[in-house]
Order: structure tokens, then C-alpha cells, then sequence
């Protein structure tokens, strides 16, 4: 650490063998609940899309919204939620994804995002990149322009920031673990 000063990855917690052994879970409640933490977390999150113009945050479940809701609101614009299906009232439209073993499907209101608005999407974890994708790919369909995807942590050997770059998106991430 410089001069004593503390990063967002010195706030992140590690908790090994959750949910099942051999993982090394990355959990930033405890990054969240320190106020200072979570401003610099807010802060630096913000910071590379300065003077960019920005409509709304989309926030990826779970997390993401926590996180999402929190820059929204530094930027005084509109914050949608992306969910797991069956969680959104209204009319939705989905997106499938695959995961490690099996698929699932994230939704979002089909009247969240006009076409043309510049989105920010935002979460607090980039491992494969799968959920982010399939938030991107719902935005871009109600006609959203994606100006970035913002991350607290990068996993790196997982491939996701490497899977998303290759969809065209600038991906920022606070700090990295190797390994998963």
C-alpha cells in the first residue's frame, strides 16, 4: 500500500472454499459496508467516463445493483435492473445465457431503455463475462448505445474482459484476481 492509503481491493474480503471447495470467493459486503470504501469504489468506478454523456446505469443482479443504484444516483440519471427470469413485473424481454454447467436467462423491461440512450452497465464481478453479455445484448436490442462496462473486480484468467472487448465494449475494472 502507498503511504498508508487503502484500495478498494484492500477492502474486498476473500473467503475460501465458498460456495463449494477449491473456490476462492471475492465478496465485497465488507467493501460496501465501509463508507469510505464504498465512495472510493463509487468514485473510481465513475471516473474514466467523465464528461461522458451517460443516461442511464444498468446494474447486473445481484450486486450490480447495489453498485449501479449508487453511481445513478451520483449522476442523476435513470438506473435499470437486469434480473434473472421471473423476477421483473411487466412486460420483459430475455436473453439466454450459458453458465459453467447448464444455462439461464436474464430479463429486463422492454420499456426500460429508449433507443439512442447512452448506457453505462455495471457489476461487481467479470469472470466468464456471460451475464454481461446477455445484458448487453438485451440494451443493444431495445436500441441502448453501450458506452461501457464498469467492474470492481476483474478475473482475468476467466476471460471475461477479453470475451467482452471482443463484442466492441471498453471495460474498466477496479482491480484483479488471478486464478478463480
Amino acid at each position: 500500500m502507498n503511504s498508508g492509503k487503502k484500495t478498494v481491493r484492500d477492502y474486498i474480503r476473500t473467503i475460501v472454499d465458498f460456495p463449494h471447495e477449491g473456490i476462492m470467493f471475492r465478496d465485497v459486503t465488507t467493501l460496501f459496508a465501509d463508507p469510505r470504501g464504498f465512495r472510493i469504489c463509487v468514485d473510481q468506478l465513475l471516473h474514466p467516463y467523465a464528461g461522458e454523456e451517460i443516461d442511464k446505469v444498468v446494474g447486473l443482479e445481484a450486486r450490480g445493483f447495489i453498485v449501479g443504484g449508487a453511481i445513478a444516483h451520483q449522476l442523476s440519471v435513470g438506473f435499470v435492473p437486469v434480473r434473472k427470469k421471473g423476477k421483473l413485473p411487466g412486460a420483459t424481454i430475455s436473453e439466454e445465457y450459458q453458465l459453467e454447467y447448464g444455462e439461464a436467462v436474464m430479463e429486463v423491461h422492454d420499456d426500460a431503455i429508449e433507443p439512442g440512450e447512452k448506457v453505462l452497465v455495471v457489476d461487481d464481478l467479470l469472470a466468464t463475462g456471460g451475464t454481461c453479455e446477455a445484458g448487453i445484448k438485451l440494451i443493444e436490442r431495445l436500441g441502448g448505445v453501450i458506452v461501457g462496462c464498469a467492474f470492481i473486480i476483474d478475473l482475468p484468467d476467466l476471460g471475461g474482459r477479453k470475451r467482452l472487448e471482443a463484442l466492441g465494449m471498453d471495460v474498466h475494472a477496479l482491480c484483479e484476481f488471478e486464478g478463480d
